[in-house]
């Protein structure tokens, strides 16, 4: 973690890279650099550019005091679209979702009362590794080292609880208080979000964004980072040991985590392993393996069902991003992910084994029993309907909680685009994460499922997707309550107060944008509403509530409940 104060240099970069960036998806036309006109040539300009360059087309905002006139100048950027968003919150899970699609995302909010509003995303985004650049509108430059007391803190004279509270959920803080350094600043924070695949903290004088400086007398010259290397000799050991673990296994299985994000472009895989709630014969045959390649998991206690899994450290190996352990045996550090497995697949022999063993053991899912006539509506049947609505031309967002279990349940086909966040596990994410996700990929339609519970947290940028002119089909699962919440420990506290939902969307539509709302009972009325959905109103914000019983639940939510109640309700161990 790295922390750069004004002209102080607190910790120095622990890297010595030519910084760079090249962004797959970036629709800005980059330029070389050229002079430009003194009364240009100001830190607003220069951060609105650098946005540009590495791929940011779309920042989330909310407007305070500190940074108005940071606002005047990202607004005066051609290719730039300043989205305001309706909290802070909602600003940092949109930057969050652009990210996802994007490769980058940003959010700019103001001082301390914004900073620590949009704080909560901002963890969640470095729990997924995500680059995401948080800028926040600082003190008066001349305010820094004074006793005065500003607004928008606690009333003491110490501006630093802000920076402090972002140090632990970044990977780089740039306090921007005095213009000689603001270009070195700025551009090494942007650097290094996009070589760490973390958040990062920019904070700016709020006098500051609008002053012309020499330092800013030309466009920025793009990025160039220099890709990190392996260990040769490290690496050469590593795959050495771990193929010959490897081939002399009978039935060796794969299993690809989540942070395989950040090191390998997406890839289809068969099964989700997750212990007892996995796929259907594949927690069998992986844990029942005699060996096992792990790239880049997180064991925690969701994805391991309350430390419930069946696997054994003898027969594993465990690949992370910059290392790599062989079962109980030797540990390799300053490898890359992508190089090791790159170069393990040529030393590999084939074995298909555990393949085949599946498909012995394989009995076809079973489909859900066929509704009555004007039934109430079943999750699982809503969810068979979502199947056939998948396309590559969609991408789906899972929220935190049921959604979690039945979209994991989806077959996706090639190119649609899926999201959640499951190590942070934030109820609320989802609704700023698909206003994000949308506005990065407009050539999608987002299918987000949302519980009523989480949505009641951020449901009110709803409204900014209506003034981005986007086209989601959301899915309001309405059950009354915290469902996720029932299943692990019930009491009265999950259970909500029933919202008018559509009612609620139609109030904040007021006339003004493309919207669409419908309620629905049964299986008959969600047939008819993805028929408009995807027809009539293909070109609307569709939401469709969806009312189903309190209890309808998935089968893997039942087992996961119960086993992480076990996890959190164990004794203390003895003194």
């Amino acid at each position: 973690m790295e922390t750069m104060l004004g002209s102080l240099d607190i910790a120095k970069p622990t890297s010595n890279d030519v910084v760079s960036c090249k962004q797959q998806n970036s629709t800005a036309t980059i330029q070389p650099s050229t002079a430009i006109a003194t009364s240009d040539a100001t830190l607003g300009r220069h951060l609105a550019r650098r946005l540009v360059q590495v791929g940011v087309t779309d920042v989330f905002s909310v407007p305070g005091d500190f940074n108005l006139t940071l606002l005047d100048h990202l607004i005066n950027e051609p290719e730039l679209n300043l989205i305001g968003c309706c909290n802070e919150l909602n600003a940092g899970y949109a930057a969050d979702g652009y990210a996802r699609s994007r490769g980058v995302g940003a959010c700019v909010v103001t001082f301390t009362v914004g900073g620590l509003s949009v704080l909560n995303a901002i963890a969640g985004a470095y729990s997924e590794n995500l680059p995401l650049i948080c800028i926040v509108g600082g003190p008066n430059s001349n305010d820094y080292g004074t006793s005065r007391i500003l607004h928008h803190t606690i009333g003491v004279p110490d501006f630093s609880q802000e920076l402090r509270c972002f140090q632990t959920v970044t990977c780089f803080q740039a306090v921007v208080n005095n213009l000689e350094d603001a270009h070195e600043l700025i551009d090494t924070a942007i650097s290094t979000a996009l070589k760490e695949s973390k958040p990062v903290y920019i904070s700016i004088g709020c006098n500051l964004p609008g002053i012309p400086h020499p330092t800013f007398s030309r466009d920025p010259v793009p990025f160039s980072l220099a890709p990190k290397l392996s260990n040769h000799m490290g690496l050469e050991a590593a795959v050495e040991a771990a193929a010959e673990f490897l081939n002399k296994a009978v039935k060796p299985v794969l299993v690809g985590g989540p942070k395989l994000r950040v090191w390998l472009p997406p890839s289809s895989f068969h099964w989700t392993y997750w212990g007892a709630v996995s796929t259907a014969f594949c927690a069998e045959i992986v844990e029942s393996a005699d060996a096992y390649l792990f790239a880049g998991p997180i064991f925690n206690d969701y994805s391991s069902v309350g430390y419930s899994l069946l696997l054994k450290k003898e027969k594993a190996i465990i690949v992370q991003p910059d290392r790599v352990v062989v079962a109980n045996g030797p540990a390799f550090g300053c490898i890359l992910m992508k190089d090791f497995l790159k170069a393990l697949a040529k030393r590999l022999k084939h074995n298909n084994a555990a393949y085949e063993n599946y498909h012995r053991i394989f009995v076809p899912d079973g489909k859900p029993l066929k509704s009555a006539p004007k039934e109430p509506l079943r999750v699982n049947v809503m969810f068979q309907h979502i199947q056939q609505m998948l396309s590559r031309e969609t991408a789906v967002i899972a929220e935190t909680g049921d959604s979690w279990f039945n979209c994991q349940k989806l077959k996706l086909p090639e190119g649609c685009g899926y999201e959640f966040q499951m190590q942070y596990g934030s109820i609320g994410w989802s609704v700023g994460a698909t206003l994000g996700y949308a506005q990065a990929v407009p050539e999608k339609r987002v299918i987000a499922c949302i519980g009523d519970g989480s949505f009641q947290v951020t449901a009110q940028d709803v409204s900014t997707m209506l003034r981005c002119g986007q086209k989601t089909i959301i899915f309001l699962i309405n059950n009354g309550g915290y469902t996720i919440e029932v299943e692990i420990h019930d009491g009265p506290y999950n259970v909500i107060k029933n919202w008018n939902y559509t009612g609620l969307i139609d109030a904040i539509h007021n006339g003004e944008g493309k919207c669409w709302t419908t309620k629905v009972f049964c299986e008959e009325e969600l047939v008819e509403a993805i028929a408009t959905a995807t027809g009539p109103k293909k070109d609307s914000l569709c939401f469709i509530e969806v009312i189903v019983h309190k209890d309808d639940t998935s089968k893997e939510l039942l087992e996961w409940g119960s086993r992480v109640s076990a996890a959190n309700s164990r004794p203390p161990n003895p003194q």
